[in-house]
């Protein structure tokens, strides 16, 4: 059953309650901040909505009538709830602008989230943020779930449902140990076929970095290749591990091996019509961001 539209107009309530306790509308208006004749108004307009006399006025003050005495007891619980819903709501409020929530995929959380974050501490020092790291599908699910206010993610494909903005680009790498057959023939591009036979180490299901290397691959081949020799691992790290043993071609973002790389430890391999640059996106759930995750998204994006 829906509530009858008088039911919203608790500050007559209240006043009515205030009436009741000070024995005067003018002692009442007082204690509400607003004049006699405006309190006198909106007592009148509750009558008049609740078809009912609340009050009998006289030379020594405001009595209530049977019919106001019932209202005004009534009307306790129902203001003591509705302070205790305004008392929450800010309540939560202050919590979402002191809190910040993140989720980010690895390579934006490695070697970019902290950058910003340190230039979002600048002028908040005690913003508390939260920072969660998950694969690009695991952080879209934490943004539709509410349980991050601004998400990162490296995948190509954004849900429609999600606002978004891209934030920067990342660009993958094909790399192999120094000692691996390959490295010897760095110094000209691969074809794209010759990857088919080539043990690759790629990131698990629902990694940005995966989706992006085999959506390359279809886009340059014209189809979906099977990949008999692929291996999925858990993490950047792993993959790393497993090329550095001359396990098979490792599939990252160019900003993790780029040390190795730069050390001799592994060799970057070039691929013949293989587009390997992807961009980054911030993600979030609504028509805007929250206030703050509006700053971290500037500062991404600058």
């Amino acid at each position: 059953m829906p509530l009858p539209p008088w039911i919203s107009d608790l500050p007559a309530l209240d006043l009515l309650v205030s009436v009741a306790e000070t024995g005067s509308v003018g002692r009442a208006a007082q204690v509400h901040g607003i004049t006699q004749p405006s309190a006198s108004a909106r007592l009148a307009k509750l009558e008049r909505r609740l078809g009912v006399p609340l009050l009998v006025r006289s030379r020594r003050g405001s009595l209530l009538t049977p019919a106001g005495e019932a209202v005004v007891a009534w009307s306790h619980g129902v203001l003591d709830a509705a302070q205790t819903l305004a008392d929450g709501v800010l309540a939560l409020r202050a919590d979402r602008q002191a809190r910040l929530r993140i989720a980010a995929s690895l390579t934006v959380a490695e070697y970019l989230l902290p950058a910003w974050l340190l230039a979002l501490r600048r002028p908040h020092p005690d913003l508390d943020i939260a920072a969660a790291v998950a694969n690009s599908h695991g952080v879209i699910a934490a943004v539709r779930a509410g349980d991050a206010d601004l998400g990162f993610v490296e995948s190509p494909d954004i849900p429609p449902d999600l606002g978004f903005r891209a934030v920067g680009t990342d660009r993958l790498a094909l790399v192999v140990a120094a000692g691996y057959p390959l490295a010897a023939h760095a110094w000209r591009p691969l074809r794209v076929t010759d990857l088919a036979d080539q043990p690759l180490l790629l990131r698990e299901p629902g990694s940005g970095t995966r989706d992006t290397f085999l959506k390359a691959l279809e886009l340059a081949l014209g189809f979906a290749p099977s990949l008999p020799h692929a291996i999925s691992l858990g993490s950047t790290t792993t993959i790393l591990s497993t090329v550095r043993a001359g396990g098979g071609v490792g599939v990252i973002s160019a900003r993790a091996a780029a040390s190795a790389v730069a050390a001799g430890e592994l060799v970057e391999l070039r691929v013949e019509g293989l587009p390997l640059t992807r961009p980054l996106h911030a993600l979030w759930l609504g028509r805007t961001p929250t206030a703050l995750a509006a700053e971290l998204l500037s500062i991404a994006a600058g």
